[in-house]
């Protein structure tokens, strides 16, 4: 049988049967968009690896105990379960990158400065610590969709598709996460450029 030609769902059935060449076509196939998908949440390519390496672990726990779902796509599906070993890792570790916005706005106050005084620091450093709690505070979904768009730099479209839902959502979650933190900046007086993502 040319396997090659088999689609994702019939690759998944020869698998469960017993094949386990198709399980490495299914590998082979998907490996680098998993791959990518966490890597742009956990910025760490050896990470990346061991976190690649869980994904395909866990799907073969969950196909070999009958637990999958032939409803979704399996390339959605692995991912899905990439991004979520990946955003479990990213709250262990509790890692703090820096925000940088695109047009190099300050809202998170997170430009770096060739020069800056210990004042200067002490100030991005209390920044950042407000900001993160303040982040922490946010409802789960909400705060998810901020710290891929920020921290990870991963568009709407990447989002949409990494936590299953649709663009429409992850824009309306997004949304929600700013106005939610503009409203605890204002009632705690922390500054911050009123301009960006104005309603």
């Amino acid at each position: 049988m040319n396997t090659i030609q088999l689609s994702d769902s019939e690759l998944v059935s020869l698998y469960i049967a017993g094949n386990e060449n198709a399980f490495e076509l299914l590998v082979k196939r998907h490996k680098n968009k998993v791959f990518t998908t966490i890597l742009l949440i956990v910025k760490d390519t050896y990470t990346a690896e061991d976190l690649l390496q869980d994904t395909f672990i866990k799907a073969i726990h969950t196909m070999k105990s009958g637990r999958y779902n032939e409803e979704g796509k399996f390339s959605s599906w692995i991912c899905r379960i990439a991004h979520n070993l990946a955003i479990d890792y990213f709250r262990k570790e509790k890692r703090n990158p820096t925000i940088e916005m695109e047009d190099g706005s300050n809202v998170f106050n997170t430009l770096a400065f060739a020069e800056e005084s210990i004042e200067a620091l002490q100030i991005k450093e209390d920044t950042h610590k407000r900001l993160r709690e303040l982040i922490q505070q946010l409802p789960e979904a909400q705060k998810e969709v901020l710290i891929m768009r920020h921290y990870a730099d991963m568009s709407f479209q990447e989002i949409a598709e990494t936590t299953g839902v649709s663009i429409n959502t992850a824009l309306g979650r997004m949304r929600y996460a700013l106005i939610n933190l503009r409203k605890k900046m204002t009632n705690q007086n922390i500054d911050y450029d009123k301009n960006l993502y104005t309603q």
